[in-house]
């Protein structure tokens, strides 16, 4: 990607304008860098969809973006525009193309072009909030909407040319490891208390060490309120935590910070978590062997069978959820590789392969926890049951 020099030091500071909000000075509303048109951005459903909506009233945001400029592959691709709904809803049924209104409310529809989906939604500004919901506006303010976003890494918007918009500094955090919200910490934690957990989730996938003070500060500040939030909320983003890269290390991180005993009490197996995750991403190098989040979920917790349920409720999981993450948190028994072949088979038989494997991984990286480190031949004996 080709990009315009970093703003000098000093510049994109914060200062508090009001209570609740920030006005960053220095916010450029010109684009400073630019994408290949190519990838999704050349998708005839791309170009399409903006041959639909018209080249001037349509840009790309959010993920795809950030995570075209970290040159990460992309998957799902969101749009947004100064249209009003109604007037998407107008020009896509104009060029034939099939519209789901997902959420008028709040601005969003949904464009269906061949296989792909695209989510677009209307400029907004927060109107009210009280945490957990905003009541937004429609704006034709495109600075306006990316001052809604959670950080700066999200807050970049690209043309369908291929310029990037980046009025809050995000490609040079995304460059250098740098996870911090757009604005004051503290105004966009009370905007939605769930970016207390989106913060851990995108340090643990974008940041290094260390993380940026002003939101440990905010997190830390506000992590009571994730008790208000639904189960449902939690479990969406504590899952997706639980398969960054190193999940332990941001585990620990919003337990040093006071934030996973407020939703997450059981948590206290970390080292089985860091080595059932290292085993299923890089250790055994095994065919259908990768890294799971519910298997994850339950090298985690230090609980019992009843302890597990209460936590499958209160993260709302589904009854098939609920089943495994018992069944892998607190086995009624496990394989061994000191187990007969008779047992074993029985057992595998029993459960069956998948939770026979998770079994075998959690096993393995209960051991390696107890011991300082396992032999050679031990490791083979125990990637054998696998």
């Amino acid at each position: 990607m080709r990009r315009a020099a970093c703003p000098a030091a000093g510049q994109g500071q914060v200062s508090a304008v009001g209570d609740d909000y920030a006005e960053i000075r220095g916010i450029s509303r010109d684009p400073l860098g630019t994408l290949a048109v190519e990838g999704w951005l050349a998708w005839p459903e791309t170009r399409a969809l903006v041959g639909a909506l018209g080249d001037g009233m349509v840009r790309f945001v959010g993920g795809c973006v950030r995570d075209a400029v970290a040159r990460r592959p992309v998957t799902d691709v969101d749009a947004a525009t100064p249209l009003t709904p109604e007037e998407v809803m107008a020009r896509l049924a104009a060029a034939d193309i099939k519209v789901i209104a997902t959420g008028l409310k709040h601005g969003t529809v949904t464009a269906v072009i061949g296989e792909r989906k695209f989510e677009i939604t209307t400029l907004r500004r927060d109107a009210e909030t009280d945490g957990r919901h905003a009541r937004v506006e429609f704006t034709d303010d495109w600075i306006e909407d990316a001052k809604r976003r959670d950080f700066t890494i999200n807050a970049m918007s690209c043309s369908p040319g291929g310029d990037v918009y980046d009025p809050f500094e995000g490609m040079r955090d995304l460059a250098h490891g740098v996870v911090r919200f757009v604005g004051r910490a503290e105004d966009r934690v009370r905007e939605d208390y769930l970016r207390i957990l989106r913060f851990f989730r995108f340090w643990g996938g974008y940041g290094r060490p260390p993380a940026d003070r002003d939101a440990l500060a905010a997190c830390r500040a506000h992590a009571a309120k994730l008790s208000d939030l639904s189960g449902e909320r939690v479990r969406d983003e504590l899952l997706k935590i639980l398969i960054v890269p190193q999940p332990a290390e941001v585990i620990l991180l919003m337990r040093g910070h006071g934030v996973l005993q407020h939703i997450l009490p059981e948590a206290g197996q970390v080292t089985r978590l860091r080595l059932v995750h290292w085993l299923a991403a890089r250790g055994v190098m095994t065919e259908g062997v990768v890294p799971d989040a519910l298997r994850n979920l339950a090298a985690l917790l230090d609980t019992d069978a009843d302890g597990a349920a209460a936590v499958a409720q209160r993260l709302r999981l589904s009854n098939a959820q609920t089943d495994r993450l018992v069944a892998l948190a607190a086995p009624v028994e496990a394989p061994n590789p000191d187990r007969e072949d008779l047992a074993r088979e029985k057992l595998l038989r029993r459960v069956g392969p998948a939770t026979f494997r998770d079994l075998v991984l959690l096993g393995w990286a209960a051991e390696m926890a107890q011991s300082a480190r396992l032999s050679a031949a031990r490791s083979r004996a125990w990637q054998a049951l696998l």
